[in-house]
């Protein structure tokens, strides 16, 4: 664990989710997992299945952080291309890699392992293979970039056999508020607490449900005593405006 922040970028590919016929089920799901080891999830993009805008993408995002996951586009079919973009951004061979071969082979009946299937074993020459222990077609990590599947249960299982590769910071903490306000009401207050914070993030995000309005506040630090002395002077405030508040579960700032 180091002290300084671990940044995160992932890239989501695809024209399915970019066309809105598919929704993406993978971005909360990395932003909690990362949290969890330390890493800041601080930028997603959902770009489309075009050769240019990877390859661009991903260099820009490789220089900026410390991880970059992309999911999607390493199927079978013409327009899985994140492999070969993935080649051609480090300017490296795409190869058809022998173990990723063998894999698919001793997956697949004999005479199935057809040469569309072949496409899912190329990879960057010098590709570290990610397990992939539902459907057998493995990920692949080129120094800090991780490539992994779109559909989110092979994703998930992908990630969760590379979490032990990644070396994080202090994990987020965070305390959450739902109050019985409109945001407009606390926001003078919660700028000048975020002021007197500046190392604590303060979000506040408005809801209406079904009429009932109201404002969800959540702090964020990797401090805990940060963190529990900003939440106690929101707790205060909340209390001089009078309105029903509630903090989420175990994490009132009060509970010892």
């Amino acid at each position: 664990m180091t002290d300084k922040p671990v940044t995160a970028c992932v890239l989501i590919i695809g024209n399915e989710i970019l066309s809105g016929r598919t929704q993406d089920a993978n971005l909360s799901f990395l932003g909690r997992r990362l949290n969890e080891i330390g890493i800041r999830l601080t930028e997603a993009r959902v770009i489309p299945d075009v050769e240019p805008v990877i390859v661009e993408t991903l260099n820009w995002a490789r220089a900026r952080f410390d991880y970059v996951f992309t999911t999607g586009g390493i199927g079978p079919t013409h327009d899985d291309i994140t492999s070969a973009c993935v080649a051609k951004a480090f300017g490296i061979p795409l190869i058809l890699h022998p173990e990723a071969r063998a894999r698919l082979e001793a997956h697949y009946p004999p005479g199935q392992f057809n040469e569309a299937r072949r496409r899912m074993a190329h990879t960057p020459q010098g590709a570290r293979l990610i397990d992939n222990p539902v459907s057998t077609a493995p990920g692949f990590q080129v120094e800090n970039v991780f490539v992994m599947a779109g559909i989110p249960v092979i994703m998930q299982a992908m990630f969760d056999g590379i979490a032990h590769r990644l070396s994080g910071g202090k994990p987020l903490l965070s305390r959450s508020l739902t109050l019985a306000l409109g945001e407009g009401r606390i926001a003078k207050q919660l700028g000048a607490l975020q002021e007197i914070y500046p190392d604590v993030e303060m979000g506040s995000y408005p809801f209406n449900r079904e009429g009932d309005i109201g404002t969800r506040l959540v702090l964020r630090a990797t401090e805990a005593a940060r963190l529990d002395a900003a939440a106690l002077e929101l707790d205060e405030i909340v209390k001089t405006l009078g309105a029903a508040a509630e903090w989420d579960l175990d994490l009132s700032p009060h509970k010892k």
